[in-house]
Order: C-alpha cells, then structure tokens, then sequence
C-alpha cells in the first residue's frame, strides 16, 4: 500500500517525512519515483494525471488546493473519492485576505493609492463600519472563518447559498428567490463560492446592478466567474466604486488589459490562501487514518455538484 505525491519535490519532502512518521507502514513516493501502480491507494495532485487508470487501485484522490474546479469532468474515476484540502493554513490564509480586502475596500485605500500617485493630500468621507454592510457570496467552511475575523469590527454581516443555513450573527440568504434581496442590501460584496455551472459567470451585468451604487466588490472565488468587461462598465459607470480581485481568466492578464490599469482596481496573483505543507501534510495524514478506520472524510467532494 503506496501514497503518491505528485507534486513540487520540496513540499513533498515535508509530506515524505510526516507520513513516514505518522503512518510507518504507507509507503511513500514522489511524482518520477519508481513504483508499482497497482500499490498506490492515495494520490495527492493539483490535477488528475493523464494516466490515473493504471492506478486500479486508488481509494483517494486529495486536492493540493482548496478548490477542485479543475480537474475535468470524468477525469476523475468513479470509484474513486475526490478530497479538497482543508487544513489550518489555508483557513488562516483566507481570513487575513478577507479582513486586508474588506478594510482596504472599506477604508477607500485604493482611491487614495490613486491620489498619492497625484500627490494629492486629500482626506475622503468613510462611513462607520457599523454602516457599511458586507455580504458573502458562499457560506461554506472558509466563508465562515473570514466572517469570525470582521465580527470585532461590526460591520453589519450577511450571506448568501444555495441551502439555508444558519450563523450566530449573520443575516442568511438562500436559494435563487432571495438572491436579489441579498444583493440590494449589499455594500461589500465578497465572493467566494466555488465554481461550478451555476457559478461561471454570476458576478455580471444584473448582479452588479442590484447592488447599492457605490459598492465594492472582493472577488476571491475563481476568474471565470466574473465578468470582467461587465466590471469594467460597472466601475466607469459609478455604479461600483473599486473592486479588489485575486483571481483572473486567465491567470495572468494579459498585457495592457484594462483591468491591470484601472484606477479603481486592486489586483493580487491569486494568493489569498495558499496549502502549507506542513499543516497540509497533517490533514492528509488524519484523513488517511479516518479512512482506513472507516470514518466519513474531511473535505470530501460530491462530484455530481463540484464541491
């Protein structure tokens, strides 16, 4: 019984060393290594190798990265089960992003970037945190983390998902019906749903125009999901007042697209969480002797809805 790292070799040294010592009798291999495919149960990769079939074996194949947007459809065996990766360092990397996003959107910091560039010196109107309202497109795990860091700074917190839910604290939306009234109420909107076909897309021309005029927007979700030529217009239009992305379609921009240059846009390359190896390594570990002690897994996927 084998474990297959396919991955960059420093993080997998990590991974090499705490498997080794957290489970003795798993052997362990590192993409370009020779192994038997037949040993290999577990499989850690960004995406589904092109040669996943010959390992007729695997049991588990776990995400290096939080989302699983990109492994393709079917590439996936059936009889395999698909795990993102939820592990502490990505938690805690996604709550200080989301607290930076929304002070630096609530603040009016990218306006003033902009008038240093002028060198202006000129203070503008901010209102209290308890009048700006922030709302989160995505309730899931990392949604929740980000919301218990912007509680002490009582801005006022709501959400919206597809299923009810329920959070001490937070106005929850839900369901299509109530996706319009989430919005109109909205002055920070803060995307990090997963993307799916229902959420390729979303963040649009009718979207932006529910919002209140002069919302900002914090998209940490995935590029295809936003519509940037809509962006664009919603920003000229003053319709929104700055936006925050650290993800794009594609990734990067390319050269000279207006997005980079837009006074009223601040872009980040996709860093807001990123796996630790060693916290990583930790989570895998754990789900590894929950499986073979025939518990449910952390972070499994459901593959008919992508996450």
């Amino acid at each position: 019984m084998a474990f297959l790292f396919n991955s960059d070799v420093v993080r997998g040294a990590v991974f090499r060393e705490a498997v080794q010592v957290a489970l003795p009798d798993l052997e362990f291999y590192q993409a370009g290594e020779n192994v038997d495919p037949e040993k290999i149960r577990y499989l850690i990769s960004w995406v589904a190798p092109d040669d996943i079939t010959k390992y007729r074996n695997l049991e588990i194949l776990f995400s290096i990265g939080a989302g699983v947007d990109q492994f393709k459809p079917g590439s996936v065996p059936d009889h395999v089960k698909l795990v993102r990766m939820v592990e502490d360092g990505i938690i805690r990397m996604m709550q200080e992003y989301v607290t930076f996003g929304v002070l630096t959107l609530h603040r009016d910091a990218i306006a003033y970037r902009e008038q240093q560039k002028s060198e202006q010196w000129r203070a503008r109107a901010v209102p209290q945190a308890q009048e700006r309202r922030v709302g989160f497109l995505g309730l899931g795990m990392l949604a929740q983390a980000a919301i218990d860091r912007l509680r002490p700074f009582q801005f006022p917190l709501a959400g919206w998902s597809r299923s009810p839910k329920q959070i001490d604290g937070v106005e929850c939306f839900y369901g299509e019906d109530q996706f319009a009234g989430f919005l109109r109420q909205t002055d920070i909107l803060i995307c990090l749903l997963p993307l799916t076909n229902e959420t390729r897309g979303i963040l649009n021309a009718d979207l932006f125009a529910l919002l209140p005029k002069g919302a900002r927007l914090l998209h940490a979700g995935r590029g295809p999901q936003l519509d940037q030529q809509a962006l664009l217009e919603a920003l000229n239009s003053q319709q929104l007042a700055a936006a925050m992305l650290d993800v794009t379609d594609p990734e990067p921009l390319p050269a000279r697209h207006p997005l980079w240059s837009h006074p009223k846009v601040f872009i980040t390359p996709h860093i807001a969480s990123v796996t630790q190896p060693h916290t990583a390594a930790k989570f895998v570990i754990e789900n590894i002797q929950r499986h073979q002690a025939g518990k449910d897994l952390i972070g499994l996927i459901d593959q008919t809805l992508g996450y």
